[in-house]
């Protein structure tokens, strides 16, 4: 998809006609791929009565974690039944949004790649996920024993929420620092809530130290570094709190990437959205989960995601060799997101109408530094703040690269963030300093200094 103007973005989020029939597709979570459309109406056709709606999942595990999400928001009984395969869960028409609630948040979803074989008839072939599992282990120094495959991000994201809440019950969560929005949805969601530390800096973060050694919660969740302030958590102080507390510490390289940092030394449970610079195409989604050997309670997590991630993968075959043949170029791909990054960075920061750029070179820069790999850079993700926020529109609809919603692909991409992922709570966005006009860059491979280029005329025009 592309809202290639600020008005654009302004219409899909207000769901204006004009704009929302033009779209074809979208981030599959939030809008369904017109194969998968398909898919749910045909299986309407043939197992729903009138005025009764069909939402499509991959196993009747995720069938059932989602009829009891939709029956405890709406106290209305619903029905599952077997479709090609699948698993079908049979809601009212008032309860389909909230089914389709579950789809998005937690990630567990069918692809459009399996929607169109089962359409055409076509079985699935098989993919060796050992050969998958391997590759993505190489790129962190992991065992593949120990990485598992998911739909996507968000779906090894709630796995590992799933497994916390089974090991630990009864306590909240705790996340450090502005997370990716669906993140924090999760752990409002589903299990006990969430405590949330905006600023995990001083006093704030000292007292939630505390609360940590003295084992108040059932894990402590962070992005390294955040996603769009690109912020950095102390993770030393955080992981040693998590150990005299016996806390598991959950960190997401999602932004910068395995290239770039390694956290592992920290964390316990190490997230990563595949579909972002992994793969670097913007073809197909899939998240990994990696289990750190020397945490506390390994043994019970190996336990659980061995039986929820059969194999080590619940990737559909298909994508799954869309993926591996993806990850060849993973390591060039960094290289030039990490220098026409930091150049692009650099020029930002040094011009007279940009007000604040956010990179990890001047956010937080010595937490980052900590984790960086040796050889490794900041990035290729950037957000900035015009110093006339009133031109922010106008800059955005001259900026000449692709825009869209999502990060970490081989072409450069804009969006206003906080628009995008936070409308309907702007306010709040706000009190926590995402300003609803910031924009986000996605720095890919083309040349750097044509980017710079491209947003230089942008900046002229204003």
């Amino acid at each position: 998809m592309c809202l290639p103007t600020w008005d654009a973005v302004l219409g899909y989020e207000e769901k204006r006609d004009k704009v929302i029939r033009k779209l074809r597709a979208g981030y599959p979570r939030f809008l369904l791929h017109p194969a998968t459309a398909r898919l749910f109406a045909e299986a309407e056709k043939g197992l729903a009565d009138n005025g009764m709606k069909v939402v499509v999942f991959p196993t009747r595990d995720v069938a059932q974690r989602a009829q009891r999400f939709v029956e405890k928001r709406s106290r209305s009984a619903s029905r599952i039944a077997s479709y090609e395969g699948l698993q079908a869960l049979i809601v009212s028409e008032d309860d389909f949004p909230v089914a389709m609630e579950y789809w998005r948040y937690t990630g567990e979803i069918v692809s459009s790649r399996q929607a169109e074989h089962i359409l055409q008839g076509e079985g699935n072939s098989e993919f060796r996920t050992t050969s998958l599992r391997k590759r993505l282990a190489k790129l962190g120094d992991y065992s593949p024993e120990n990485v598992y495959v998911y739909e996507n991000g968000m779906a090894g994201m709630f796995a590992v929420h799933r497994a916390l809440n089974h090991l630990l019950p009864g306590r909240k969560t705790l996340q450090l620092e502005f997370p990716y929005v669906d993140a924090m949805r999760v752990q409002n969601h589903f299990g006990n809530g969430v405590v949330f530390l905006n600023e995990a800096i001083g006093e704030s973060l000292d007292e939630a130290l505390r609360r940590i050694a003295k084992g108040e919660f059932s894990a402590v969740f962070c992005e390294a570094p955040s996603n769009p302030l690109l912020r950095t958590v102390n993770l030393a102080a955080v992981s040693k709190a998590c150990r005299q507390g016996g806390v598991p510490l959950v960190v997401d390289d999602t932004t910068c990437s395995v290239a770039n940092i390694q956290v592992d030394r920290y964390a316990d449970i190490v997230t990563t959205s595949l579909t972002k610079w992994i793969s670097g195409r913007g073809d197909v989604m899939a998240g990994q989960v990696t289990l750190i050997p020397g945490s506390a309670m390994y043994s019970e997590l190996k336990e659980f995601f061995d039986d929820d991630c059969e194999g080590g993968s619940r990737l559909y075959a298909s994508d799954a060799r869309v993926l591996a043949r993806n990850i060849s170029g993973f390591a060039g791909r960094m290289r030039k997101s990490n220098q026409s990054g930091e150049m692009l960075a650099d020029f930002l920061a040094a011009h007279p109408a940009v007000g604040k750029v956010w990179y990890p070179k001047f956010t937080t820069p010595k937490l980052y530094s900590a984790i960086m790999r040796k050889g490794g850079g900041y990035g290729g993700l950037i957000s900035l703040l015009l110093k006339n926020r009133k031109k922010s529109a106008k800059f955005y609809d001259a900026l000449r690269i692709s825009k869209g919603p999502s990060l970490g692909t081989d072409f450069s991409l804009a969006c206003p963030y906080t628009l995008l992922a936070h409308y309907d709570e702007l306010e709040w966005a706000e009190g926590c300093g995402l300003d609803r006009h910031l924009i986000r860059i996605s720095v890919g491979s083309e040349d750097a200094n044509d980017l710079i280029e491209r947003v230089r005329e942008a900046l002229d025009s204003i």
